[in-house]
């Protein structure tokens, strides 16, 4: 199978465009994002699928939040997003079926899941999550693209909850499981309502940029992580 030449940026040649070849990659934006694996094409005289994907992708991501921090979330469309990125409308469709699915996709390159290793210590690993967050919150447009998709999620119709919800589940997964871990190690008391420990981990930084409209700082991780520990310690 030929690939479409309209799955790839504007400027794509011909030749490019007769390369068989499928992936799925993380774009220049989407470092944190987890689960975009692909497979690479395979064979003789084959051309590489993923670094086109990653193109598409990458391009497509970061014309969301370009668009969202000059003008809004109300700006994007997938005719403003495709215009902006060089990439055609199918092969956006093909990728995120709504503009919902889109934003959110967009949201997660920048700030997305963690993966942080069993440090042996609650302190270091709330840490390792907290700085890994502060880098992201501290990014241009970071504070608008979180403002305007709280406000999408607060003004979208019931059945379109989940999809936030399930982001937010994925971005607080990590927490969660280091304080079980803590847990586990005996640091942590074992009647800690999990949920309300990680949010108590994740609010503040964004309270700091959205309500404070200040950009959190290693001071802002520094206390986050004190005040954390003693809460949930078996020895506050």
């Amino acid at each position: 199978m030929t690939r479409d030449c309209r799955d790839g940026p504007a400027d794509a040649t011909a030749a490019s465009c007769a390369v068989p070849g499928s992936g799925a990659g993380r774009g220049r934006g989407a470092r944190m994002l987890a689960g975009m694996g692909g497979t690479q094409a395979r064979g003789g005289g084959r051309g590489p699928g993923r670094p086109r994907e990653e193109r598409v992708t990458g391009a497509a991501l970061n014309a969301v939040i370009e668009l969202v921090t000059e003008q809004g979330i109300r700006a994007v469309t997938m005719d403003a997003v495709a215009a902006r990125a060089g990439v055609s409308k199918p092969a956006m469709y093909r990728r995120w079926p709504s503009k919902q699915a889109l934003v959110i996709a967009a949201a997660e390159s920048r700030i997305g899941p963690l993966s942080v290793p069993d440090l042996g210590d609650l302190r270091a690993e709330l840490r390792e999550v907290l700085t890994t967050r502060l880098a992201s919150y501290r990014m241009p447009g970071t504070d608008r693209l979180v403002a305007e998709l709280i406000g999408a999620a607060a003004a979208a119709e019931p059945g379109e909850h989940g999809a936030y919800a399930a982001y937010t589940d994925r971005i607080m997964a990590e927490t969660r499981i280091i304080l079980e871990r803590g847990i586990a190690r005996g640091e942590v008391r074992p009647e800690i309502d999990i949920r309300s420990a990680a949010t108590l981990v994740a609010a503040p930084m964004i309270y700091r940029l959205l309500a404070e409209r200040e950009l959190p700082d290693s001071h802002l991780v520094d206390d986050l992580v004190d005040f954390v520990v003693r809460a949930v310690s078996r020895t506050s």
